[in-house]
């Protein structure tokens, strides 16, 4: 029973969320600590492959490097949408986004009705602010909110933020990064000495200079969100501040790229996570857990020891956290969920969104696609449900050339309703088995399985009910 049904079944049986049964070590420890202060650092648009400590050996990312080294590294987490504002929206609420009315939707509201961390945080004393981009793009005041979910008061740097904290009081701080979202200075990764026969090019894109070079230059602004993390950092540690700062690194969705944002294949919605706090996360370790972004608002409020509300269908990390042992810890944690609804608004004719859900298994990706009858990148010729890039632009010009025609197809062409990916001989998801006799059963249970999460928690296109995604109002220029 994981911690949502737990909690679904408390509240049933009339019992508090306070009363929910943990182990004697979890409980002791959650309560003996002090409350710590919280960095998380959020990229804009950056896939799991693309720091060091994951085995890339050109972009160079030497702060998140040492809080991995220090803490614990995640290679199985995933975010809950490959799109911004719905994936930093389930991140505070520690939700789906089916969940989350509009803000299942880029460039939309979040309503108030969804409690989210950093409010529980506030309350309960911690100083709360951010930097950068917080929640968003979109508009918080149609939901009902006074502030930018991330923060009650948005900071021009860290130091201004710590000065205005309170001294003794724990603190909060999200710093989201506008890096490596796109455009990027054009040729910038190899004028700062990126080599392009080192990059590796996902087989999902053509093996040429031009997409190389490309890749080099969302990796150049990799490096300045790694930079900036630094320079935080620094100031913590000069402020004696760091032993009791929980420090979680990660990114709202993959690379800017075809195939990747906003799609639910693991280019975009696999993301980088590293989680430290000194003496009380064992450092070095490697967790292979399959674990949400939805994960983090539980997390941060058990650290904090608070109640985690009912409505979170995410799950906790604190065990996994303090624990000393790598690989997988809990094999209940088998399965992630990922989804989409409408990215941009002048994508498809009629502001239509591409629906869509996923289950992610440690051997499988399956994929629903309600409408394919619809263009996943957007209609042609314009394909504006993927962001502009030479990459685009070279498969796009060159889409009749042999060597790139499938690829095209792969990342721009209409896909079936089902898909269904064998991780072990497929890992970039190329080759759909959806209708493959062999892994009928397969498909078959597996899709059963993601019907019934989305029905036990409420997914509206699952119980029948009349989506309304493409109704509510974006908040973008058309």
């Amino acid at each position: 029973m994981n911690d949502y049904t737990r909690r679904q079944f408390l509240k049933t049986v009339g019992i508090g969320v306070a009363s929910i049964a943990v182990s004697g070590q979890l409980f002791s420890c959650r309560k003996s600590i002090r409350k710590p202060n919280i960095l998380f650092c959020i990229s804009d648009d950056q896939s799991w492959l693309h720091v060091g400590a994951y085995g890339d050996r050109v972009v160079k990312t030497p702060n998140i490097d040492r809080i991995a080294d220090n803490g614990a590294l995640f290679t199985n987490a995933y975010c809950a949408a490959p799109s911004c504002t719905p994936s930093r929206a389930s991140i505070l609420t520690g939700q789906n986004i089916w969940r989350l009315e509009e803000g299942g939707n880029l460039w939309s509201t979040l309503p108030a009705k969804f409690p989210i961390y950093t409010d529980l945080l506030m309350e309960s004393g911690y100083h709360v602010g951010f930097m950068g981009k917080g929640w968003g793009p979109g508009k918080f005041e149609p939901g009902g909110r006074t502030h930018n979910p991330a923060g009650p008061q948005k900071y021009e740097n860290f130091s201004e933020f710590r000065k205005a904290a309170p001294e003794g009081k724990p603190w909060c701080f999200w710093f989201g990064s506008h890096d490596p979202h796109r455009g990027y200075e054009l040729g910038s990764g190899v004028a700062s000495g990126m080599k392009l026969k080192d990059v590796f090019v996902p087989p999902v894109f053509p093996d040429v200079p031009e997409i190389r070079s490309d890749i080099c230059d969302y990796y150049f602004e990799i490096q300045r969100y790694d930079r900036e993390i630094g320079e935080i950092l620094q100031i913590i540690e000069k402020t004696n501040q760091f032993d009791n700062t929980m420090v979680v690194i990660t990114s709202d969705n993959g690379m800017p790229f075809p195939r990747c944002k906003p799609n639910l294949y693991d280019l975009s919605t696999r993301m980088p996570l590293v989680i430290s706090w000194a003496n009380q996360i064992p450092g070095g370790r490697v967790i292979d857990d399959l674990i949400s972004l939805t994960d983090l608002a539980p997390t941060f409020l058990e650290t904090a020891g608070l109640d985690i509300p009912q409505e979170m269908t995410g799950n906790s990390l604190f065990e996994l956290l303090i624990s000393n042992k790598s690989g997988i810890l809990d094999p209940n944690r088998d399965n992630v969920f990922t989804a989409r609804e409408r990215h941009g608004g002048s994508a498809r004719e009629g502001c239509l969104g591409y629906p869509a859900r996923a289950i992610r298994t440690r051997e499988f990706l399956y994929i629903r696609n309600y409408n394919p009858e619809r263009w996943p990148a957007g209609d042609p010729d314009r394909f504006w449900d993927m962001d502009g890039a030479p990459t685009k632009v070279y498969m796009i010009k060159h889409r009749d050339d042999p060597d790139v025609e499938y690829l095209f197809n792969l990342a721009f062409g209409k896909r079936p309703a089902e898909e269904l990916y064998e991780l072990k001989n497929d890992p970039y998801q190329m080759n759909n088995v959806a209708d493959n006799p062999e892994f009928a059963t397969i498909k078959k249970d597996i899709s059963m399985r993601l019907t019934e999460y989305l029905k036990k928690t409420g997914d509206p296109r699952a119980l029948g009910k009349k989506p309304k995604w493409d109704d509510y109002p974006y908040y973008g220029a058309y």
